[in-house]
């Protein structure tokens, strides 16, 4: 569902041109997305529906290795840190930091895939890469297996304030609820009387609490980490994409600035 606006914000991302309607002074060029709902309809128009989902097998595939790395580093940090006794006099330091050293484990083992999804959603028309495969193989070919982690480093430095908030933010934000939950449900057994009906309220009540503290602190990390990180992951596309065969138009954009 999220496919086609991925493949939106990376062309944004890429895009050469500035996001205005205007010719520029540098390219000479009017911009060829000049807006969220222009985007989409000249992706549409230039490549099909199907053009909203360039990108999405490597897209899916980079999800495996890059959940299952990442949850087994964040468990395994997290015991290393207990292990060592950190857990109860830094337990926000090492949501923090587990949370980084997750996110770098799991970029680096999904990384390849990372790249082949950022190529091919950002190629428009004429495409260079038919597909996955042959976007794999041209890249290898042309600058051998560390074409396949071009902008790893970059990513390194973008993922892990990322994760580091995502996951630090996030333990965060359910202490500081579960403290004020707490407060809430003294203040109700000191108000109400201890009949069977009073312990049933306040169990589902502690249950729908549950849900939607986890819901609206998984949203509350995600969203600040996603932006707090954002200009690091615009520099991580550009360098990903960088000395890759891009479509006619924005080779013509290069040329052009020459």
């Amino acid at each position: 569902m999220v496919g086609p606006l991925d493949v939106v914000k990376i062309r944004f991302q890429v895009q050469l041109e500035p996001i205005s309607m205007q010719h520029t002074a540098r390219t000479k060029l009017p911009s060829h997305y000049t807006g969220f709902l222009n985007a989409f309809k000249t992706i549409v128009k230039e490549e099909g529906i199907r053009g909203l989902w360039n990108g999405t097998v490597p897209g899916l595939l980079l999800t495996i290795p890059y959940t299952a790395v990442q949850f087994v580093a964040l468990q395994q940090c997290k015991e290393a840190a207990a292990k060592l006794g950190w857990t109860d006099r830094s337990s926000t330091v090492v949501s923090f930091a587990s949370g980084a050293l997750a996110g770098a484990a799991a970029t680096v083992a999904s990384y390849p895939f990372d790249l082949l999804r950022t190529t091919l959603a950002a190629q428009g028309e004429p495409k260079v890469y038919k597909g996955m495969t042959s976007a794999a193989r041209a890249i290898y070919k042309e600058h051998g297996l560390s074409g396949l982690y071009r902008g790893l480093g970059v990513t390194l430095v973008e993922i892990m304030p990322y994760a580091a908030l995502q996951f630090g933010l996030y333990d965060a934000f359910n202490k500081a609820w579960d403290a004020a939950a707490a407060q809430r449900r003294q203040r109700r057994r000191q108000q109400s009387s201890s009949s069977s009906s009073s312990s049933e309220e306040l169990l589902s009540s502690k249950l729908e609490d549950h849900k939607l503290k986890s819901f609206t602190c998984g949203l509350a990390a995600g969203l600040i980490a996603k932006l707090g990180s954002h200009p690091l992951d615009v520099a991580k596309k550009r360098y990903q994409v960088a000395g890759l065969p891009r479509s006619l138009r924005a080779s013509w954009c290069h040329i052009w600035e020459d």
